[in-house]
């Protein structure tokens, strides 16, 4: 028999609710729910329209369990329960659908987990047991001590040379090559195609962060972020675009810090408007992925960008990546943009439309997709590089930036990318 769970503050939320369609399920539900040391009469009889129903006007519990037996469209009814459950909420869903597809959906969708019919009482005091786990100890709460995190910012020096691209597939790549638990912000909060390049829906919960800053903590972030995979969580919105952005920055730092706790990386795909109303997300950012084209605009603004990481940013090391690069073909030649800038690019990224194309069609990241193409060794490079450096390497990456010198000249390449000397040395040459 399970102990009675003593929950920290919940204000007027109870422990847990269930809406169920059919009395067989409540007879089965009703007794673990006491040996669980909760209230039996708060499993109603009813569905998901009643839950939602009754959660508008009232507060959403802890834990809440729903039937979608009656539903017609489950993951349309499961976003209407969104709009009026608490950020936060664990919810289980139950039905007698026994469709894998259904069920990797309403998990992206933030479900907890999915039961089928008939329930068994051992199959739900697990799944209640686990619910109350997460509800109690929110990931990244467990530690001690304040985990080691690596936050990188990706901005575009001007409209589509591909940022959100490379910020998606470095994502990616640091959460499958690498093992590392990241989170990939994109704070485009009206027109951000993150999720879009993932083949995700970009859910409500930025939106309901920057509404409700007050709200963000670890549960609501287990709640709001949507899985791309094991190691790799998004946030982002599709806001209407006649609602205008109406925040002071408050919420964009307290994900920040959440997913700092939550996380091992950080991936924010930060637009050039965001960057320069809200410098103080930068704060805690150690490397500044700088995406740039070879035409006379992107140099001019690569010159603004990198003056004013200078002057508001000084702990964030600029990494300038050049995208879409064509031999022969660009507006201005490498060399001349090299000496506009003052400085060596970093990395070059070769254009290769058909790969893009591959990419857009099969859903997935730029790297997933073409895991062979040219284009995709030097954005491996850029992820093994900011996967493998530590906080204290992040302190010296901005060290290194300043005076206008290359990153890449002044590290250890073979401690930080963990290969030969040959390898570092032909990396530092690029």
């Amino acid at each position: 028999m399970s102990a009675a769970w003593k929950p920290g503050p919940l204000g007027n939320r109870d422990i847990f609710a269930a809406y169920i369609c059919d009395d067989a399920a409540l007879d089965v539900l009703r007794p673990v729910v006491s040996e669980m040391g909760w209230q039996s009469e708060k499993c109603n009889k009813g569905g998901l329209r009643n839950a939602v129903q009754s959660l508008a006007i009232s507060a959403s519990p802890a834990i809440l369990m729903v039937d979608l037996s009656e539903s017609g469209d489950p993951l349309n009814d499961i976003n209407a329960l969104a709009e009026v459950c608490e950020p936060g909420t664990v919810v289980i869903a139950i039905g007698q659908v026994n469709d894998v597809r259904l069920y990797r959906d309403l998990l992206s969708s933030g479900i907890h987990d999915y039961l089928l019919k008939p329930l068994s009482p051992n199959q739900l005091r697990d799944c209640l047991t686990q619910a109350q786990a997460v509800f109690s100890n929110p990931r990244g709460a467990d530690g001690g001590e304040d985990r080691e995190h690596i936050a990188t910012a990706v901005v575009g020096t001007r409209g589509g040379v591909g940022a959100s691209t490379l910020a998606t597939s470095l994502a990616w790549l640091c959460s499958t090559e690498h093992n590392r638990s990241t989170a990939l912000l994109d704070l485009d909060v009206h027109f951000g195609t993150d999720a879009l390049c993932l083949d995700l829906e970009p859910g409500r919960g930025l939106t309901d962060a920057i509404e409700n800053p007050s709200r963000i903590d670890g549960l609501f972030i287990e709640r709001a972020a949507i899985r791309a995979n094991e190691n790799l969580a998004i946030m982002s919105a599709e806001a209407p675009i006649n609602s205008p952005l109406m925040t002071d920055g408050t919420a964009f730092l307290q994900l920040q810090e959440e997913f700092r706790s939550a996380f091992d990386m950080t991936i924010v795909d930060l637009p050039r408007n965001i960057l320069i109303n809200f410098p103080h997300l930068l704060a805690e950012v150690h490397v500044v992925v700088l995406v740039c084209e070879l035409t006379l605009a992107s140099a001019r603004d690569t010159i603004r960008i990198l003056s004013w990481l200078k002057s508001n940013a000084p702990n964030a090391h600029p990494l300038v990546v050049c995208n879409k690069v064509q031999p022969g073909v660009a507006e201005i030649s490498r060399a001349d943009f090299e000496a506009s800038i003052e400085r060596k690019i970093n990395y070059a990224i070769p254009f290769d439309q058909k790969a893009a194309v591959n990419a857009a069609k099969l859903g997935q990241t730029f790297a997933e997709a073409n895991t062979n193409a040219k284009a995709t060794a030097p954005i491996c490079e850029i992820a093994r590089l900011i996967a493998g450096i530590s906080e204290d390497d992040g302190a010296a990456l901005a060290n290194s930036s300043k005076g206008g010198s290359s990153l890449l000249g002044k590290l250890d390449l073979k401690a930080l990318l963990g290969g030969s000397k040959a390898k570092a040395k032909a990396t530092a040459a690029q």
